[in-house]
């Protein structure tokens, strides 16, 4: 049933503006999980690369001037209010800020487009602290679906891929040794993705883009970035660096990597395949070219539209494509819950490595 709401929420990871909030900012990461400080330490090292700075809040507030044009365009009368789970604007700051606007009915839009602990039922539970917070007087906040195989970003991400693709084909017609792509996504536990959706998501994201670029199924793989925690813990395989020398090996002599687990291209983007995986590739002597993700690319910005006004009085249709069903509105109770034991592990959009 479609309600009346009086403000969206972006609900995003947050990241560091300045080199002193590196440190603060990965120990609210961190925050009760068994991290040594050693490894805090090295992955602030990753930012120290980049000035101390993450390119994430940046590029949430081009997001946000981006839907507020496509908003006012589309005549949805909606204000836009923005905070994060790790970093300034903190979420618990914007819901009272949101109470003190008057706000009784918010849709939050949280910035990940797939589902599991991480990405989905720790922001409710993010949200949920923050409305407790600040009390009764806390507007009512309602999350909108997961959008992985949502029209808008199937085909921002298609045009995104595309253009690796073209630059290739125009350098060189038909590369002596082959083209393969590597979808890229955040690695989880095992424990953690055995009790969602999260991979079969990702694959049909894939499937979908791939099938768009007029791929075959042999051209291209989903593999897994980022990961982190104990060793001897299972997470989601294979490595994006175990994968591109496999490529090597096989004789493929070039590789477009898409990271279609991403909205930006934030720190993880910019350090573990720009700085890593591309290192790993010159010394195979594999080429690699990288996608850029959605960003604020228009098809996917006027997608995040469409969500917003399908759960407006008078919404319009529940989009999707492919083989799976949009997620619903409202998560079951039992929906990506947490792993027994959370392992020191980053969420899909952050953590050990994170942006």
């Amino acid at each position: 049933m479609q309600q009346d709401y009086d403000a969206v929420l972006l609900v995003g990871f947050g990241g560091p503006e300045h080199p002193d909030d590196v440190i603060p900012f990965l120990e609210n990461v961190l925050r009760g999980r068994p991290v040594p400080r050693a490894r805090l330490l090295e992955v602030a090292e990753h930012y120290d690369h980049f000035g101390g700075v993450s390119p994430i809040n940046a590029q949430v507030r081009a997001l946000i001037d981006a839907l507020r044009k496509e908003l006012d365009e589309q005549q949805i009368d909606l204000p836009i209010y923005w905070g994060n789970r790790n970093w300034h604007p903190m979420l618990e700051d914007t819901l009272h800020t949101l109470t003190r606007d008057g706000r009784a009915r918010v849709l939050a839009l949280v910035l990940s487009a797939y589902s599991s602990y991480s990405s989905c039922r720790q922001y409710r539970e993010d949200i949920q602290r923050a409305r407790q917070a600040v009390g009764d007087q806390a507007p009512r906040v309602d999350k909108i679906r997961a959008f992985f195989n949502h029209p808008g970003f199937i085909e921002a991400n298609a045009d995104r891929l595309a253009e690796q693709l073209d630059r290739l084909r125009s350098e060189q017609p038909d590369p002596p040794r082959g083209t393969s792509v590597a979808f890229t996504a955040h690695s989880i536990p095992m424990s953690m993705a055995s009790g969602c959706q999260y991979a079969s998501q990702l694959r049909e994201t894939c499937r979908l883009v791939a099938e768009a670029c007029g791929l075959r199924d042999a051209q291209w793989q989903l593999v897994y970035q980022s990961r982190s925690g104990r060793p001897e813990d299972a997470w989601l395989e294979p490595d994006i660096c175990d994968h591109l020398t496999g490529l090597h090996d096989r004789g493929v002599g070039h590789v477009v990597v898409h990271p279609i687990g991403f909205l930006s291209d934030h720190m993880e983007v910019l350090y573990d395949l720009d700085e890593e995986a591309q290192q790993h590739c010159q010394s195979l002597g594999l080429r690699l070219l990288r996608a850029r993700t959605v960003g604020t690319h228009p098809r996917f910005v006027a997608g995040l539209r469409q969500l917003i006004a399908e759960r407006l009085s008078g919404g319009c249709e529940r989009l999707s494509v492919g083989r799976l069903e949009p997620v619903a509105d409202v998560c079951a109770e039992d929906c990506c819950p947490a792993p027994a034991r959370y392992p020191a592990a980053p969420g899909v959009e952050g953590g050990a490595r994170t942006k």
